[in-house]
């Protein structure tokens, strides 16, 4: 029997009654992330107080930063789960001792975040300021769709957290291999 330990984002009405996230800017996203991560460790760690539980600053203006926000609120959701994808070298040494690049044997244009939301497939390009995809990376978001899975371009933590709140009716209510509509 699975029991989950993890609280979904936490939503709230304003005083007209409306939902708060209808006025969504980016110092509101970022509050609902800190208090999306801080839910899900009050909930993975009951016994430590709040004050205790350490919430990571977050910033999305780099792209570092913009991919641990993503990460860190979709880890802290329940049925979601998220990985960075790294398709760097290694270096190696060769049978004399000297140093070279040991290039990745994965497929390039791999997404930056490869992620599960309610059992569907969603890869997600981290793109800051002018940064633009390769064309292995318009292949590679070409292979994602035709297989109905979800590729999607992130400049900012804001826009991604709309996509998340206005598509997760739709995730939750497909199955495998439907398309979507509307």
């Amino acid at each position: 029997m699975r029991t989950d330990t993890k609280k979904s984002l936490p939503l709230r009405k304003s005083k007209d009654n409306s939902l708060f996230l209808n006025e969504l800017t980016d110092k509101k996203a970022m509050r609902l992330l800190k208090e999306a991560v801080q839910a899900s460790k009050q909930a993975k760690y009951p016994n430590v107080p709040n004050y205790a539980l350490t919430i990571s600053k977050y910033d999305d203006s780099s792209t570092n930063g913009l991919t641990k926000c993503i990460i860190d609120f979709l880890n802290s959701q329940n049925y979601c789960h998220a990985e960075r994808i790294s398709n760097e070298g290694v270096m190696r040494k060769d049978n004399k001792g000297n140093a070279f690049l040991a290039t990745s044997s994965m497929q390039n244009g791999k997404a930056d975040i490869s992620a599960t939301i309610h059992g569907r497939s969603v890869k997600i390009e981290v793109k800051i300021g002018n940064d633009k995809q390769s064309q292995d990376q318009k292949e590679y978001q070409n292979q994602i769709e035709n297989a109905k899975g979800y590729y999607l371009i992130i400049k900012d933590f804001e826009t991604f957290l709309t996509w998340f709140l206005d598509k997760m009716d739709v995730i939750k209510a497909k199955k495998g291999g439907e398309s979507e509509k509307g």
